[in-house]
């Protein structure tokens, strides 16, 4: 699959999911629904991070990625505050709208300024190939456990471009 088509894919998956979260007022299922996210998020800023930002690291897109690591570190700190709290707090539907706001904003910036910027520099085979590379590391961190465990310690800085 397209690398763009499938982070374009993950990104109408993860809000509609956030939107299921906001939705919930059973603090069981809450729970259950928000841990979903966050696996998926994680796993989505993840395969960003370690394989899509690399591959389609270059001069033309280089001021876009740094921002969109930078975005991916609010994320990740707003998810790590999440995850400390219990859906039944008072703040935590306030925290979880900040995310949610803030991940549609950051999906937003991706699809207009960098997609675009990556359909120019590879051609259809290098973006299924990179796809392809795509799955299969979301789908170790899948299977390694919670991927949102895992984003949420990486709070201190920006993952490196």
């Amino acid at each position: 699959m397209d690398a763009i088509e499938l982070l374009t894919r993950q990104h109408r998956e993860i809000e509609e999911r956030m939107a299921l979260v906001l939705q919930d007022t059973a603090l069981r299922t809450l729970h259950k629904r928000f841990q979903e996210v966050a696996d998926h998020l994680g796993a989505h800023v993840a395969s960003e991070e370690q394989v899509f930002y690399p591959a389609v690291k270059a001069r033309r897109t280089e001021d876009v990625l740094l921002e969109s690591l930078e975005e991916h570190l609010s994320l990740k700190r707003l998810l790590a505050d999440l995850m400390q709290m219990s859906p039944g707090d008072a703040a935590f539907e306030a925290k979880f709208k900040v995310l949610k706001e803030q991940t549609e904003h950051h999906h937003e910036e991706e699809e207009e300024h960098l997609f675009p910027q990556v359909r120019k520099l590879l051609d259809e085979d290098q973006r299924a190939a990179l796809g392809r590379e795509m799955l299969g590391f979301q789908a170790d961190l899948h299977a390694q456990g919670e991927p949102a465990r895992d984003m949420a310690t990486q709070t201190d800085r920006a993952a490196d471009l």
